[in-house]
Parts: structure tokens; C-alpha cells; sequence
């Protein structure tokens, strides 16, 4: 086990470099998009405005926060692998090197989980800050680092899958821009028709924001969706160590 850490480490070092030299342009990349969101629809188009009883930005910012956690996770290791496979093949170097291909994922995912974390954590404080009905709890905190891995793990499958710059583009068109707007961070999924919901809960972005949502403001936590979501985090990883292993 001590070996298995030593090897995440290895592979984390680079990136955790990378943060410390570029942490605020990093910083700010990732708070811009959360907190115009929680502008533009907790306070802009939600002021005034409930759902079941709670003020409407108090039911946005966990969505932000889960939005926050796939954004921010996925794109920053879908776009460091990216750019270092396709361009300055440093992840080649890396591959040639004695590392288990599961160190090497997780090692990987770890940018992410820890800009994901930090991005949603700052969303989390000023949603508490804000309004009295969002709490910090310890399945809250669980869910949203069960999330930055899960999109981290989506971000590295679509890195390592990509033949190009413009793939990463297009997969984020196709799937994470779809996700953004519908899986239950802006409005409750239930609202939508009943075949649409059967697609929305096929998407790991709606049980975060169930999970998240949830945990947030103290309903009864849906045990169901987190274990989806630990499902789609351990499927993504074990589709990496594959692909690693057969393609690379």
C-alpha cells in the first residue's frame, strides 16, 4: 500500500507544481463560472422565488456546487492529459516508466479532485454564508468528493480516448454541455416529462446533484443515487486502467 501511494505521488507531483505556480489564474478560472451562475440564477432570475418551502437560492447552490464539481474536474484533467499526450507526449515518458496503470489514473485525477473540491468548497461557503437553510455535513462533503473523482475519471476517459484538441470540444458539446443545464443543478428533475427523466437519471450529473442537494439541506439522503454515482466513478476508472492497458 505504501508502494501503491508512493507511485500516486510520483505521478501527482507535476501537476501539483503546475497548481502552485499558476494557483491564481487557476483560482480564478475556476470561481468565475460558479459564482455567475449563483448571480445569474440564485439572485437574478431566483430572487423572490421558493421550491418546497426553501428560498430558491438555497435550492441552486448545491446544484452550483455539483455543477462546480464536474466542470472544474473534468476539464482540468481532460486538458492537461490532452495537452500532454497529444502535444508534449510527457504522458508517454510516464508510461514507460515502472507505474501501475491504477497508480497513474488515480495519481492523474488527483488536479482535479483537488480543484473541484476547492472551486465547490468556495460556492459551499457562500451559499452557507447567505442562507440559513444549507448545512455542512459530513455525507455532504463525502458527496462532493465522490463527484470530483467520478468527473475527474470522466475527464482522463476522454483524454486518453481523444485523437485530437477538437475531440475534447466536441465530447464536452455532446455530453458535458447537455449535462450542465439539465441534470437537476437549476430546477428539479422531476419536472421534466416522465421519458426525459428515464435519460437525465442515465447521466452521473443528476445524482450528484441529488446527492448533494440532499446532504445540503438535510432531506432524506438518497443512498440509491449515491450508489449510482459510485457505480459511474468506478466504472470510469476501471474503463482508464483498461484503455491504458489495451491502447496506450
Amino acid at each position: 500500500m505504501i508502494e501503491f501511494l508512493k507511485e500516486v505521488y510520483a505521478v501527482m507531483w507535476s501537476d501539483l507544481r503546475f497548481m502552485r505556480h499558476h494557483f491564481l489564474n487557476i483560482f480564478i478560472m475556476s470561481i468565475m463560472s460558479p459564482l455567475l451562475y449563483l448571480l445569474a440564477f440564485g439572485y437574478g432570475m431566483g430572487r423572490g422565488m421558493t421550491y418546497e418551502d426553501i428560498p430558491y437560492v438555497a435550492f441552486v447552490v448545491p446544484g452550483i456546487v455539483a455543477l462546480t464539481t464536474l466542470s472544474t474536474s473534468f476539464s482540468s484533467t481532460s486538458t492537461r492529459i490532452n495537452v500532454q499526450r497529444l502535444y508534449y507526449y510527457s504522458f508517454d515518458e510516464m508510461m514507460m516508466s515502472p507505474l501501475r496503470n491504477s497508480a497513474i489514473i488515480i495519481g492523474k485525477s488527483m488536479m482535479g479532485v483537488i480543484r473541484g473540491s476547492i472551486s465547490g468548497g468556495i460556492i459551499l461557503l457562500i451559499g452557507l454564508y447567505i442562507t440559513p437553510d444549507l448545512h455542512l455535513t459530513p455525507l455532504l462533503i463525502a458527496s462532493i468528493l465522490i463527484s470530483c473523482f467520478t468527473f475527474s475519471f470522466l475527464g482522463i476517459m476522454a483524454a486518453l480516448l481523444a485523437k485530437s484538441h477538437q475531440s475534447i470540444s466536441t465530447f464536452s458539446s455532446l455530453i458535458i454541455l447537455p449535462m450542465t443545464f439539465l441534470c437537476g443543478t437549476f430546477f428539479s428533475v422531476s419536472l421534466m416529462p416522465g421519458a426525459f427523466q428515464f435519460l437525465l437519471y442515465l447521466l452521473p450529473l443528476t445524482h450528484a446533484s441529488i446527492c448533494i442537494r440532499a446532504s445540503a439541506l438535510d432531506w432524506v439522503f438518497p443512498w440509491t443515487s449515491l450508489l449510482i454515482l459510485l457505480a459511474f466513478c468506478a466504472s470510469f476508472f476501471l474503463i482508464n486502467v483498461y484503455i491504458l492497458k489495451t491502447k496506450m
